[in-house]
């Protein structure tokens, strides 16, 4: 039993019910509850319901604020949580059980065992969380959205266009049948960037923006990402021929890909991408058309993390 007895909300992907999986679900939820803490889950039936759930329960003026927030889904569920969460006091945990995991990979997290990695944020809860960066992306109509791991505004978004049109197949070959749709007519993309000031243009195939390493389940686009460093990667890869762009491709998931002539990475902590026609994500969740800002904010996520550990 844990030292401290907490509170904790646990929101649930509303999908998650979906094939079979309401067992691990409960798995999930009794764990919390014999290691001693109060759990509160969140079953909504959609994501704008469950946002507003969680607000309700995350109101300062209530008179049990939760000791943390746990969301229980993918990727884009951190997403979720880190825009509820990002820059207040209420740490965030995480049980992946969605198809990529990225942000889950970056925490140090177990990403494809949810019992594992549930067993792990049991352990974790006994000590404090872990103070980590947040990114925001600013729109032009002034709208911000924060995120933990990464934003793409290339290629990859490209490709999760086509994905969330797709029907068929399910989870991560629906990714893969996109990439290879996309790949068919790789696009050409003028980008105009400012980075930390600095304005160029480049004619481009990908950007990637890491506050983590990876995306598209296990993709190191930014390898060399640190979550606590007050900087952003910027991955950049120059305009490539579609047979440059299928071999440098395997090397992205090993993270070699830096070495290539075409592909630059900046640090930096603030980022403006603009381009016709491309639309940004945020830990692959649409955020909107570019242009974009993209920034660090120092400090501003508590996680339940294994990092440092």
């Amino acid at each position: 039993m844990s030292p401290m007895p907490l509170r904790l909300v646990v929101a649930i992907n509303p999908g998650a019910s979906a094939g079979g999986r309401e067992h691990l679900i409960d798995r999930v939820l009794a764990v919390l509850r014999e290691a001693g803490h109060t759990v509160v889950p969140l079953t909504e039936s959609s994501y704008d319901d469950l946002v507003a759930a969680a607000r309700r329960e995350l109101d300062p003026g209530r008179g049990e604020r939760p000791d943390a927030l746990i969301v229980v889904g993918g990727d884009g569920m951190v997403n979720l949580g880190a825009n509820l969460v990002a820059g207040t006091d209420v740490p965030l945990g995480l049980v992946p059980t969605g198809t990529g995991n990225d942000t889950a990979r970056a925490f140090g997290l177990p990403h494809d065992d949810a019992e594992a990695a549930t067993r792990l944020l049991v352990r974790l809860l006994e000590g404090e969380p872990t103070t980590i960066d947040a990114g925001r992306v600013l729109q032009a109509d002034g709208r911000a959205t924060w995120f933990a791991c990464m934003v793409s505004a290339g290629f990859d978004a490209v490709v999760n266009e086509r994905a969330n049109r797709l029907s068929w197949p399910k989870g991560r070959r629906r990714y893969d049948v996109a990439l290879a749709i996309e790949l068919v007519r790789l696009p050409k993309i003028a980008y105009r960037l400012e980075l930390d000031g600095v304005a160029t243009t480049v004619e481009g195939t990908l950007i990637s923006i890491g506050n983590g390493q990876s995306l598209g389940g296990g993709m190191k686009v930014t390898p060399d990402a640190v979550l606590d460093d007050g900087l952003l990667d910027v991955l950049v890869v120059e305009r490539l021929t579609r047979w440059q762009f299928v071999r440098l491709f395997p090397s992205v998931f090993r993270g070699t890909h830096l070495s290539h002539p075409n592909v630059t990475v900046h640090r930096v902590r603030r980022a403006v991408v603009e381009a016709d026609g491309v639309a940004a994500y945020a830990d692959g969740e649409r955020v909107g058309p570019l242009p974009v800002t993209v920034e660090v904010v120092p400090g501003a996520l508590h996680v339940y993390a294994a990092i440092g550990h």
